[in-house]
């Protein structure tokens, strides 16, 4: 099924397992560059070479409490215009 999102840009919070790697997973199935957070370095590590091997597609991690000023600053430097957001 065609999203019509191929190309778009999407940052996912707490996106290392879980609800949030769901939705990532999707999200890069559909053909969406992401910018994926989570707390667990090696943990969200791990799901982004996943997203890039199975799907192509462009991933950048930003790990770190989505609640603190300095990794909300990191997500949207990563992706300053995203299209999507999944705040999870």
């Amino acid at each position: 099924m065609d999203l019509g999102i191929r190309g778009k840009k999407a940052i996912v919070c707490a996106s290392s397992k879980g609800l949030g790697r769901g939705c990532a997973m999707a999200l890069a199935e559909a053909g969406c560059d992401l910018v994926v957070n989570g707390r667990n370095a090696d943990q969200l590590a791990k799901t982004a070479a996943e997203l890039r091997e199975r799907f192509g597609v462009e991933v950048t991690e930003i790990v770190g409490d989505v609640s603190k000023p300095e990794v909300q600053k990191a997500l949207l430097a990563a992706c300053p215009d995203p299209d999507i957001l999944v705040n999870n």
